[in-house]
Order: structure tokens, then C-alpha cells, then sequence
């Protein structure tokens, strides 16, 4: 259970997650002892599941990202799932409902790289069908706010 100062926390390091411990402890108006308390609470508790780096728009970041939308066949996650983990172009697959069973965020070096993952998703043998989205431009993400 998190409450309104796990929440602020949570948005400071949403924010920059290399601020230092101090400098939180203080715009959030307690000890710094209290607070690497609280932080190591929400690690274990798994609702900090991480620290990440976001790449900005430099020239070793510029890579293809695409969402690749997969209807497969019924009763046929468990397999497909992992299979797909071993594609580590693959980032994320999430479940769905509708048309589509699963939701793919896959991201590779170059098109020619992107077009060759798409193939070996399009080989696995429950899949059924796919629709690739390539992703052009980001205009809005809450989460690196």
C-alpha cells in the first residue's frame, strides 16, 4: 500500500531517478535515513521494479521501434510468449483483448534489422496474423515526465 508521500517519491524519481537521496529527503521534508527506509520498502514490495536510462535523439540512440499487433491461435500464449522473449529485439509483449491477443513493442538498429524480426514473428507457428505499426515520432510520454 503506497500513500501521498510514497506517491510524491514516486513522481521525483519519474522525474530523475539520480537525484540524490539528500536532496529527496529534503523537498520531501523528512530523514534521509526514513526515506532509504521507505525507498528499500517499495523496492521489496516490487512497486520500484527498477531504474532505467532513457536514450535521447542522438545518433547511437536513432533505432527503429515499431508495435506489432498478433492474433494467434487459442490456448497458444504460454508457448508463443516464449518464444518471443527470445527475440531480443522484443522488449515487451502484453496480453489484450479484441482483435488482437498480444501487443509487441519490438525496437531494432536499422529497418533492414526490423524487417527481419518482423519475419521470424511472422514464422512462429501460433501465430496466425500481425500488423506491424513502425513508430515515426514521440509527441507525448507521461512516463518519462
Amino acid at each position: 500500500m503506497i500513500d501521498a508521500t510514497d506517491k510524491k517519491l514516486l513522481d521525483l524519481l519519474a522525474q530523475d531517478a539520480r537525484r540524490p537521496l539528500s536532496s529527496l529527503a529534503q523537498t520531501l521534508g523528512m530523514a534521509r535515513s526514513t526515506l532509504q527506509a521507505r525507498l528499500e520498502r517499495l523496492e521489496r514490495s516490487g512497486v520500484i521494479a527498477g531504474y532505467t536510462v532513457r536514450l535521447g535523439d542522438t545518433p547511437q540512440s536513432a533505432r527503429i521501434a515499431a508495435t506489432v499487433l498478433v492474433q494467434m491461435r487459442p490456448g497458444s500464449v504460454a508457448a508463443t510468449v516464449g518464444k518471443l522473449k527470445k527475440l531480443i529485439e522484443v522488449k515487451r509483449v502484453l496480453t489484450s483483448s479484441g482483435r488482437f491477443d498480444l501487443i509487441l513493442e519490438v525496437v531494432a538498429e536499422t529497418p533492414a534489422a526490423l524487417d527481419a524480426v518482423l519475419d521470424r514473428i511472422g514464422e512462429t507457428a501460433e501465430i496466425t496474423s500481425s500488423e506491424s505499426l513502425i513508430h515515426l515520432s514521440e509527441r507525448y510520454n507521461a512516463s518519462a515526465l
